[in-house]
């Protein structure tokens, strides 16, 4: 069981990083950054600390609400245990369908259409960034729906709460981590965006596999056995220490 919470983790992660890397969040991460600190472009590379502090407490906001939405999902999921082998087989059909629906394959405009709060002007002060972070969790945005709500089926197959946590939690550093650095270096940022543009499709494309991927396995009941596998390849000395 261990093996398997490691590997859902790192899938939460990677997924989290995806979603930073959608089409409909990076584009957008600068105007977040200057909405948050109230600071031009060309004033921020002046100020990292003060940017810095406003992208901590925005990433804590929609922590606090991914953590929620894991635990939820995980409760439902531990309410419904006496049914757990059909229980990760719907969530394994469910994340799938989140798959398909980050290809392309399926429209579905429940999902892709925008819920995020649109605040014409930010509330004054740290705790201002706070409620933003808060207010971009709880809406989601088209891109990141479809592979939040994979993670969350991932989550509602967790034996217990505290792996539905940890699953959100990594879900939501491999979104934050990203956003932090670009935060620091947002004029750093700027040049390496104007480069990654052109990949921006290919990253849906990739979440949506991924998706897939992990819905087959959890549909077959191979996410334990991979994951085992993986275990065994794994150094000792490396394992020791983990």
């Amino acid at each position: 069981m261990a093996e398997q919470a490691s590997l859902g983790v790192a899938v939460a992660f990677l997924a989290g990083l995806l979603s930073f890397l959608s089409p409909c969040v990076l584009p957008l991460v600068p105007s977040y950054v200057g909405f948050l600190t109230g600071l031009t472009l060309d004033e921020m590379p002046g100020r990292r600390r003060t940017a810095l502090i406003h992208a901590v407490l925005f990433v804590a906001g929609f922590t606090l609400i991914f953590l929620v939405l894991g635990a939820s999902a995980t409760a439902l999921g531990r309410s419904l245990n006496y049914h757990k082998v059909w229980l990760t087989r719907a969530g394994g059909i469910l994340i799938i369908f989140f798959g398909l629906i980050c290809l392309g394959v399926i429209k579905a405009g429940i999902l892709q259409a925008e819920r995020r709060v649109h605040l014409e002007r930010k509330p004054v002060g740290y705790l201002g960034s706070l409620l933003v972070g808060i207010a971009f969790g709880a809406g989601w945005t088209p891109c990141i729906g479809p592979i939040l709500g994979g993670i969350l089926g991932l989550a509602s197959a967790a034996d217990t709460l505290g792996r539905g946590l940890a699953l959100l939690g990594a879900y939501s550093a491999g979104l934050a981590v990203p956003f932090l650095a670009a935060a620091w270096a947002v004029d750093g940022f700027l040049e390496w965006f104007k480069k990654f543009r052109p990949y921006l499709p290919w990253v849906m494309r990739a979440s949506g596999i991924l998706l897939i991927v992990v819905g087959i396995l959890l549909l077959t009941g191979e996410f334990t056995r991979l994951a085992a596998w993986l275990q065994r390849l794994t150094p000792a000395g490396l394992v020791e220490r983990l």
